[in-house]
């Protein structure tokens, strides 16, 4: 595993995080236990860095990693969380010093810590990058020790360059996969220079990119794969990356021609992000130990050639580009 600092910040994190989406909500049932477990063995397979937010299953996510943090006491480990989707419709009028506050108080005590290592405002509406009162809140809050550090999620690179505008904005969380490349040509090196860390969620294009699932595979009703496919309870990109299926399992196929000997392909894919060195992490899910360990190694695979990385943008530039590049 490989360790670097998350932008300006004192927090040191590992390459392959843990997204804890899975073991809140909707992906499907999920077992407190064999989550616990799953959190574990990412630890010990040299994992430091866990993403959750209030609301992957209404706090159960944080209170499963304040869990965590109580049964590993010496482990130096990051949690970043995230703020803002309980309002009941995004709109801005609802970031209020208010609201925040609560959202602030309601993660420190599901996690049962004094201050929150990382606070993201949660994909908010793009009129909120340009509102400098909330990141005064946001200010406060440090100033008042509630937080130590705070960044954003999402949804587009527009929206990551408004909100670095902020000058104590220390990371950004976006979507970047081996289906979705703009970060690359439009924003990492930005970020780098403004010296922001970048933290890749979806890295695994809801499941697609590890080559398990196929056109028949079926979802449980409370599993975004089955209720978001068209964006109907948040951005659809957030679901398979935006890229419809049909476009998706013929590049998959083409992809996994190209996984490295002795490793899988999520491990593929996961070694694909991190070798753009603007990428301070990424944050696949695991919800078993086994996916918990096979995504850390993935931090020891060599290298990809350049012959790899060649093939590779071909292939979204091919299959992919067209469905994604200019919406996010």
């Amino acid at each position: 595993m490989n360790y670097q600092r998350l932008g300006r910040t004192d927090l040191e994190v590992s390459a392959v995080g843990f997204g804890a989406w899975a073991i809140g909500g909707f992906w499907g049932p999920v077992d407190d236990g064999q989550s616990m477990q799953a959190l574990h063995a990412a630890v010990d397979a040299g994992t430091t860095f866990i993403d959750t937010a209030d609301v992957y299953g209404d706090g159960r996510s944080e209170r499963l990693v304040g869990q965590l943090l109580r049964e590993r006491p010496g482990e130096r480990l990051v949690v970043a969380t995230k703020a803002g989707r309980r309002l009941p419709a995004q709109v801005p009028e609802g970031y209020t010093r208010a609201n925040l506050e609560t959202w602030v108080n309601d993660s420190l005590a599901n996690l049962r810590v004094d201050a929150l290592d990382l606070l993201q405002l949660h994909c908010p509406p793009p009129a909120i990058y340009a509102r400098g009162d909330v990141f005064g809140v946001l200010d406060d809050f440090v100033a008042a020790g509630k937080i130590r550090y705070y960044g954003v999620s999402v949804e587009t690179i527009d929206e990551a360059r408004m909100a670095m505008r902020h000058p104590n904005v220390q990371s950004v969380q976006i979507i970047f996969n081996m289906f979705r490349h703009k970060p690359a040509e439009a924003f990492l090196a930005e970020a780098a220079a403004r010296q922001v860390g970048v933290i890749a969620r979806v890295p695994l294009a809801s499941g697609l990119l590890t080559g398990a699932l196929r056109a028949d595979t079926t979802f449980a009703a409370d599993d975004h794969r089955t209720f978001n496919r068209r964006g109907e309870m948040f951005d659809v990109g957030e679901t398979f990356s935006g890229v419809p299926l049909e476009a998706a399992f013929p590049a998959v196929d083409e992809l996994a021609a190209l996984v490295p000997a002795g490793a899988t392909m999520g491990q593929f894919a996961l070694r694909w992000i991190l070798m753009h060195p603007g990428v301070t992490c990424t944050i696949p899910g695991a919800r078993t130990e086994r996916q918990a360990r096979e995504n850390a190694a993935a931090a020891d695979l060599a290298p990809l050639p350049t012959s790899t990385m060649t093939a590779v943008r071909r292939i979204y530039d091919s299959r992919i580009r067209d469905h994604v590049h200019g919406r996010w």
